[in-house]
């Protein structure tokens, strides 16, 4: 066997890992849902046939925009993610990428996401994608070290690609306001899961979250009680902002009461698997009341 023949299929596993960890930066599984809450909005806003092609367009570019915020909190948060187990596999805190590599990759990514939407897309969208942005990296990062509140600037990043969705078909209405608070809400009960779960890696790192700066639990258990009691109204108030029918009322209502059972059971015993139980009903939730609302206007 030559040397060739050895070196060549090493190179290509290289560069295969060397891609993986490129794409892990991007958070995919994050990178997901921001993209179906974009595709959902843009197709609930469109006031005619949804555009195709600009909506490839606004999905594309959100790509570049979310996975630059993703690389870019990872490098932030570089110090914390290498104390915690449930991160510290992470391509920097594990030596495979560098500073450098991460910082430029993420603010390329980031100028050609924003570029990319102002040209293709329209001048708005780019806008909420640069507010995204520097919420999720540069407010909301740095908040976690400092005070539980970011959990509340977090929501706001989480929802704002529902007003780029929208506003790729240029339309901001009321519905759309009531689609934000909807993914907006959301987010509570599911970070209080996941932030009980792994408390006390976030306080071996630092990071203030709400279990953290409450180690009795009770202000994560009511913060995830009351945001889904508020989900309740708001997932229904939509059914008079679109043409969503009756099944999609029948199951919001079934839904919503399914999340608020778990944050109440969550609110009560504060363990693990009361938390793992309100994590998988909100990962559950806003996926089901996206195809509802989808299934509903198109019939």
């Amino acid at each position: 066997m030559s040397t060739t023949s050895v070196i060549y299929p090493h190179r290509r596993a290289q560069a295969l890992a060397r891609l993986g960890d490129y794409l892990e930066l991007t958070k995919p599984k994050i990178a997901a849902l921001v993209l179906v809450t974009v595709a959902v909005a843009a197709s609930l806003s469109a006031t005619g046939p949804l555009d195709l092609w600009r909506l490839a367009h606004t999905l594309f570019g959100t790509a570049l925009v979310a996975s630059s915020a993703s690389a870019l909190n990872q490098w932030l948060e570089r110090r914390s993610d290498a104390i915690m187990d449930r991160t510290a596999g992470r391509p920097l805190p594990s030596g495979r990428l560098c500073s450098a590599e991460v910082v430029i990759f993420g603010l390329i990514t980031a100028t050609l996401g924003m570029v990319y939407l102002a040209l293709a897309v329209n001048v708005l969208t780019a806008a909420l994608g640069l507010a995204t942005w520097v919420t999720y990296v540069w407010i909301y990062t740095p908040l976690k070290s400092r005070t539980w509140l970011n959990t509340v600037v977090g929501a706001v990043a989480g929802a704002l690609p529902v007003l780029m969705g929208a506003a790729a078909m240029g339309s901001l209405d009321l519905g759309v306001f009531a689609l934000f608070m909807i993914v907006f809400l959301w987010q509570f009960p599911h970070f209080m899961a996941i932030a009980w779960i792994y408390r006390h890696q976030y306080a071996a790192a630092g990071l203030k979250m709400l279990p953290v700066v409450d180690p009795s639990g009770r202000r994560a258990g009511l913060q995830a009680v009351t945001a889904s009691l508020a989900l309740l109204p708001v997932s229904l108030v939509v059914l008079v902002l679109f043409p969503a029918g009756p099944l999609y009322w029948a199951m919001a209502l079934v839904l919503g009461l399914l999340q608020v059972l778990c944050s109440v059971d969550f609110c009560r015993q504060l363990n693990e698997s009361s938390a793992r139980r309100l994590l998988g009903a909100s990962l559950v939730y806003l996926p089901s009341i996206f195809l509802l609302l989808v299934l509903g206007t198109l019939g």
